[in-house]
């Protein structure tokens, strides 16, 4: 089957199951939504602002500094702010630190709003997997909507910059971005038998 059919049949699934869930279900998918909102909210913030105040001090290169050297220990301070059993992170097929890859179900997730975004469908503000009984993933795709995110991610012409990157990430997937392409995700992981 392909793709779109997956996508219609999913969508259709989803929507019947809402309209069919019992008030407890449906409880407990409004709640996963809130959290995942909340949190993604929370790594987005920290990061957007520490960014910012990185590249008005000091342009790309103390940007990139902070990226390599502090993003994922803010992502952790992040997650120690969030309820036990919920985690937080940014996921990319097209990463530029390999501690962003995706595992085998987010890479689907992230292949499928791909494809959407291909293929000019309207990507959803956000999606939830129910993993199994007790965990639920929720999904926040990121675009790259601002220019400045092309200093680093689009067709890098400063020579130092460029070099500075190759040096720190080697195995760098995250260039030749335009604008309004898709970067990756916010992952979301809830756990409610840790809570």
């Amino acid at each position: 089957m392909n793709l779109f059919k997956s996508l219609a049949i999913v969508s259709l699934s989803a929507s019947l199951l809402i309209a069919a869930v019992p008030n407890k279900q449906n409880r407990e998918l409004k709640n996963v939504v809130k959290m995942g909102q909340k949190s993604s909210k929370m790594l987005l913030k920290t990061l957007g602002s520490n960014m910012k105040k990185n590249l008005k001090a000091g342009g790309a290169l103390q940007a990139l500094d902070f990226c390599s050297n502090e993003a994922y220990n803010l992502t952790e301070t992040v997650n120690q702010r969030l309820p036990r059993g919920v985690r937080v992170k940014r996921v990319s097929i097209k990463f530029r630190n390999p501690a962003n890859a995706p595992q085998a179900d987010e890479a689907k997730v992230l292949k499928i709003f791909q494809s959407m975004k291909d293929n000019n469908i309207v990507l959803p503000n956000h999606l939830v997997e129910k993993v199994d009984a007790k965990v639920y993933k929720f999904y926040k795709p990121l675009l790259i909507n601002k220019k400045v995110c092309l200093k680093c991610h689009g067709d890098v012409k400063d020579t130092d910059l460029k070099r500075a990157i190759a040096d720190r990430y080697p195995i760098d997937k995250a260039k030749h971005y335009k604008m309004g392409d898709l970067r990756g995700a916010i992952v979301v992981t809830i756990d409610k038998s840790k809570r």
